[in-house]
C-alpha cells in the first residue's frame, strides 16, 4: 500500500515540477509585439497557474487520505506548496505586464526570466531524483538553484540602480521597479524550493 501511495506523489509532484518549467518556458519564450499580445501572454499563463493549482489540490486531498508516505507529510506539502509560490509568481508578473502595458522586456528583465527558467530545469531533475529515491544527488541541484537566487539578486540591486540613472518618468519607474522585485521574489520561491529538498535529504539519508 505504501508503494503505491509513494508512485501517486511522486506522480504529482513531477506533474507539478513538469508543469512549472512548461510555465517558465512559456514566460521566456513568448514574444510580446504589441499590446493584444499582453492579453494572450496574461490569460496563457493563468491557465498554467490554473493547472498548477489543481494539482494541489489533488496532493492536499491525497495527503489526508493517506496512511503512510514515503517522506514526510509536512515535506511532501512543503514542496507542493514552494513550487506553487514559484508559479504563483511567474503568473503575477504576467499579470503585471499586462496591468502596465509593457510590450519590451529590458535586459535585466530577460536575465532574471533566464535564471529563473533555469532554476525550475534544476527543480524537475531534483524531483526525478526524488521519486527514483537518489537523495544525495538532489543536493548538486539544490546547490545551483541556490547560485540562480544570488545571481538575482545582484541583478536587482544593479536594475535598480540602472532604472534612477536612466529613467525620468516616476511611472516607469515604480512599474519597472515593481516587476524587478516580483521577478527577484520568484527567485527566492525557488530558493525555497531547494531548502525544502535539503530538509528532505537530511531528514531520509
Amino acid at each position: 500500500m505504501a508503494a503505491k501511495k509513494k508512485d501517486k506523489f511522486a506522480n504529482y509532484l513531477t506533474q507539478i515540477s513538469l508543469n512549472l518549467k512548461d510555465s517558465a518556458d512559456f514566460f521566456a519564450d513568448y514574444k510580446l509585439k504589441d499590446i493584444s499580445d499582453l492579453k494572450i501572454f496574461s490569460e496563457k499563463m493563468k491557465e498554467l497557474e490554473t493547472k498548477g493549482d489543481s494539482f494541489v489540490h489533488e496532493v492536499i486531498k491525497e495527503l489526508n487520505d493517506a496512511f503512510i508516505t514515503q517522506i514526510e507529510r509536512e515535506d511532501i506539502l512543503a514542496l507542493t506548496m514552494s513550487m506553487d509560490d514559484v508559479l504563483d509568481g511567474i503568473e503575477h508578473t504576467a499579470a503585471l505586464f499586462e496591468m502596465y502595458s509593457i510590450t519590451q522586456a529590458d535586459d535585466y528583465m530577460r536575465k532574471f526570466v533566464e535564471s529563473i527558467r533555469q532554476s525550475t530545469y534544476e527543480i524537475v531533475t531534483a524531483i526525478e531524483l526524488l521519486s527514483a529515491k537518489k537523495l544525495t544527488s538532489i543536493r548538486e541541484h539544490a546547490i545551483k538553484i541556490k547560485d540562480y537566487e544570488s545571481k538575482c539578486d545582484a541583478i536587482l540591486r544593479e536594475s535598480i540602480k540602472h532604472l534612477f540613472v536612466v529613467e525620468k518618468d516616476p511611472i516607469r519607474i515604480i512599474q519597472y521597479k515593481e516587476i524587478y522585485e516580483e521577478l527577484e521574489e520568484i527567485a527566492d520561491y525557488c530558493q525555497s524550493v531547494a531548502n525544502t529538498l535539503e530538509t528532505i535529504i537530511m531528514k531520509n539519508s
